[in-house]
Formats: C-alpha cells, structure tokens, sequence
C-alpha cells in the first residue's frame, strides 16, 4: 500500500507543471506557462506547446504565478510581488506575506522579472546579414554583416562587435570595409561602471585608410531589464589615423558613447541605437560621429527582420569621411 501511494503521488506530480503560471482570458480560456513580460499592452506568456503567445492584455480577466514578479502601475516606481493570485475578473491580488494588495489589472502598465544586480553568467547577442543584388545598366552586389555579443559574469560584462561590408558595381569594388570593437565594464555598484575600449577599423576604398582607438571613463546603466538596456559612457581616448597617401594623425579626444535598446509591443518589435560622438582635443579634426539606429521585428524566438542606418563620418580632418548606409536584411539572436 505505502509503495502505491508513493508511485501515485510521483505520478501527480510528474503530471503536474513545476512553477507554471496561469493566465485566465475573458471568454474562459485558460492558459498555462511563463509569464515573460507585459509591456505595450501585450502580455507574453512563454509555452511548450506554442512558444511566446502575444495576449491582450484588455482581454484577460485574471492571473496567477509562483514567482517573484515586478509590477509598474506606471513607468517609474514598482512593486516587487513575491507572488501573483488569481482574483475576480479585472484585478489580481500581489502577494507579499502579510500585506497582500488587490489591483486593478487596468491600472497595470508592466510587468516583468526582477533583474538581480549580480548574476552567475549571462550571454546575449545577434547577428545580422543583409545582401542585396541589382542587375541592370549597373550591376550592383552589396553585402552586409554584423555581430553583436555580450556577457556578464558577476561585476564584469564584455562587450565585442566585428562587421563588415562590401560592395561591387559592376564587378569593381566601391566598399570595402570591416571594423572590430571591445570593451570591458567594471560595476561599481548597480548603475555607474568604468570601462576601459580597444577599436580597430580599416577601409580599403576611403582615404582615411585605419583608425585605431584605446579609451577609458566612467559610464551609467540607466536601466537593463526584460524590455532593454539604455547606457553611457564618457571616455578619453588616444586615436592613431592613417590615410591612403601615408601620412599619419594621433591625437587625445573625448567621446560620448551610448548604447540602447527597448522591447515594443510584448517583445515583438526591438528599437536599438549604438554610437560614438567624439571630440578631438587637438587640431587632427572636427568632430567624428559613428552610430546606428534600427528596428527588429521577431519573427521566432530566435530568428528576426531588421532595418538600420548607420552614419560614419570624420569632419576636418585630411580626408574628411561622411558615409551613411542604410540596409533591411535578416539576424538571429540569442
């Protein structure tokens, strides 16, 4: 008898979802899984039989979860729930030991993961392609590549890029141009940083030919949650130019550097922007801007559609640079 109730109990629950969150919708479906995030008026509930579904959130009457979840009733102070119950249609009751609180779900404008300062190991990026091929009075072939990565591990996070483009009219080369970039973040607490950079970037078709860069400064996480990350950094940097005729420029500037990216619409759509805004601090140029703005539609949990403008420009130097690029082209992110 005590080996049958064993069994029939590990039955129950093998059976039984571990840690399963509960959406109840407004027709009476109910819906089990991983409530990743509400934003935009989208509630993403990760599935194992259907992936991330999308839910109106004016559609569904009530909720449920066995984890500690941020709650915005609007876009500056939270709630950190220790748990969500389930109550009549339109509210939910925020469970935090003995002072639970009902609200409105109305009056909810998000909800997401609390972000631990430290983590053991993170590791996130996306890769992004974009070919495009013209045959007429001028044949054209463009290719576009670039990669993103970083990871975290306790109060250290690394962040490395590489791309690369090439363009041919008419089988004569017209672009032809790669860069890399890292950079290491040292947290002094949750939002300020120190980060020291090393860049390299070489064109074989512009007069200014190399730029090579070694900076460091101090640098602000504004945020970095489940619906993006916004930071920056204020650095000094030493810059070495070559150009196509030889001669060479070094100089000190100091730079802004940002970078951003913010989840639309249930995490359906990513707006992200990357860029440098330097100033040299002797005669060698100007100013010198480089950044990139784009959209990300997902199609999968892992595969996306994206559009960006890119500017790279050098203004008073020898050889002054203005290029702006604009591609649509296909990434896969992790």
């Amino acid at each position: 008898m005590f080996t049958r109730t064993l069994l029939c109990l590990g039955l129950s629950v093998a059976a039984t979802p571990l840690m399963a969150d509960t959406v109840w919708m407004k027709n009476g479906d109910r819906l089990t899984g991983t409530i990743k995030v509400l934003d935009g008026g989208k509630l993403l509930l990760e599935t194992d039989y259907g992936g991330s579904i999308p839910l109106d959130w004016k559609k569904i009457a009530t909720l449920d979860s066995d984890r500690e979840l941020l709650v915005k009733e609007n876009d500056i102070t939270g709630e950190r729930a220790k748990s969500l119950q389930a109550a009549e249609a339109g509210k939910v009751i925020l469970a935090n030991g003995d002072a639970p609180k009902t609200v409105e779900l109305a009056s909810i404008k998000q909800i997401m993961k609390p972000k631990p300062f430290v983590e053991d190991f993170m590791w996130k990026g996306n890769v992004d392609v974009a070919m495009d091929y013209k045959r007429a009075e001028s044949d054209t072939d463009d290719y576009d590549v670039d990669l993103k990565t970083q990871a975290r591990h306790g109060k250290w996070r690394h962040n490395a890029t590489v791309d690369y483009n090439r363009e041919l009219r008419n089988d004569v080369v017209s672009t032809d141009n790669w860069g890399t970039e890292y950079a290491l973040d040292r947290f002094l607490d949750e939002q300020w940083f120190w980060q020291g950079r090393l860049e390299y970037k070489r064109d074989k078709i512009e007069d200014l030919e190399r730029q090579r860069t070694i900076g460091t400064g101090p640098g602000y996480q504004f945020w970095d949650n489940e619906l993006g990350a916004f930071s920056v950094a204020g650095l000094l940097n030493r810059s070495d130019y070559q150009y196509a005729n030889g001669e060479k420029d070094n100089f000190y500037a100091i730079s802004m550097r940002w970078d951003y990216n913010r989840y639309l619409i249930g995490k359906t759509f990513e707006l992200f922007s990357t860029g440098e805004l330097g100033k040299p601090l002797a005669s060698a140029a100007d100013y010198a801007l480089d950044a990139e703005v784009g959209l990300r539609y997902k199609v999968t949990d892992w595969a996306s559609l994206n559009m960006k403008a890119s500017k790279d420009q050098v203004s008073g130097s020898e050889g002054d640079k203005d290029e702006t690029r604009y591609t649509i082209g296909f990434g896969v992110g992790w």
